[in-house]
């Protein structure tokens, strides 16, 4: 059976995701609501008040090389 890999960013492709993670604010805001919708309540909160500096750099190399956001904490 084939593993389904969810795409970061509601679904889109990983370059329009990867355009949006380049653009702090768009990272900031899709990051936190993809960590809501996953039901991480925690990592959510936490995109919320640190995903502005270094999540923000991390994300784009992730996507870049991963093609999915950073999952710093999977609570």
């Amino acid at each position: 059976m084939a593993k389904k890999v969810s795409k970061d960013y509601f679904g889109l492709s990983w370059i329009v995701s990867l355009i949006l993670a380049i653009i702090p604010v768009t990272s900031w805001l899709c990051g936190a609501i993809t960590r809501f919708q996953e039901g991480k309540i925690v990592a959510g909160i936490l995109r919320l008040v640190l995903g502005w500096n270094i999540i923000w750099i991390l994300d784009i190399v992730f996507m870049i090389v991963n093609h999915r956001i950073m999952r710093l904490l999977n609570v």
